[in-house]
């Protein structure tokens, strides 16, 4: 699990410096688990620790947004007189992902050839 986690932050801590230092317009942590994912795809495996320690991350994944929710309601008040823009963003950012989900489902059932049942 040490490994694992050492691993997760290592690669959030090179994305937070190639966006420093490229002065990239993205999160550091969205680069870092490019490189993470590039370096898995390099290495034609995921290490059972990594795989074991990101599956109770997910799990609890919830429990990981508390502090952002907590951020929000800071500025309720903004939320308030800009609820528009907070609402057209969930209503397509949850269109969108239910459409790149059904394309991915339909792609990866065509690939290996396993209808569902």
């Amino acid at each position: 699990m040490l490994f694992a986690i050492t691993t997760l932050f290592l690669f959030q801590l090179v994305g937070e410096l190639l966006v420093q230092w490229l002065a990239l317009p993205v999160p550091g942590p969205l680069i870092g688990m490019v490189l993470l994912f590039g370096a898995l795809l390099l290495r034609r495996a995921v290490p059972d620790a990594l795989r074991e320690t990101s599956g109770h991350l997910l799990q609890h994944l919830m429990l990981l947004f508390i502090p952002a929710v907590a951020g929000v309601m800071l500025h309720f008040e903004r939320v308030g007189r800009e609820w528009l823009p907070f609402l057209a963003a969930g209503v397509v950012g949850a269109a969108l992902t239910m459409a790149v989900t059904a394309v991915t489902l339909r792609w990866m059932i065509r690939i290996t050839g396993k209808d569902a049942e």
